[in-house]
């Protein structure tokens, strides 16, 4: 098992305006590469934007302590500024994970996420989604493709 490196858990959990602030620039950055045009019309309170890439999604426990040997690779499906939900193809038994996003041009952003719902489709996959908790400032090379 390997730790996170500084680990933000204690703010994790205590909504920090700073830590929100932060989360969603980064997400913004990245919605910005995915769509540099940014006319993306959504009805929702939060706009999502169709996120169609691989997402790596890498097991930690509570602590930050990430769970080797144990990542998925999922299909996104849509970004907001607050969370992501995607689908994937066996359950998933972990709450806590980093997820790992790349876009075309192969710029990478790593957040850590709560998944808080899961369901299963008609064509015998999953789709589940959560909220990002903290971004993380790199995503090393053990954690790409």
């Amino acid at each position: 098992m390997t730790a996170l490196s500084e680990p933000r858990m204690s703010v994790w959990c205590d909504g920090s305006d700073y830590l929100e602030n932060e989360i969603r620039a980064e997400v913004r950055c990245l919605i910005g590469r995915v769509y540099p045009g940014g006319d993306f019309i959504d009805r929702r309170e939060d706009r999502r934007y169709p996120y169609p890439y691989l997402v790596r999604l890498i097991p930690i426990d509570r602590d930050g302590t990430v769970l080797q040997g144990e990542a998925v690779v999922a299909v996104g499906k849509h970004l907001s500024d607050r969370g992501i939900g995607f689908y994937h193809p066996k359950p998933i038994p972990h709450r806590r994970m980093i997820v790992c996003l790349e876009t075309s041009d192969g710029t990478a952003s790593a957040f850590v996420v709560d998944l808080s719902w899961c369901r299963f489709t008609r064509q015998g996959w999953y789709e589940s989604g959560g909220r990002f908790l903290d971004v993380l400032p790199d995503v090393p090379d053990s954690y790409e493709r």
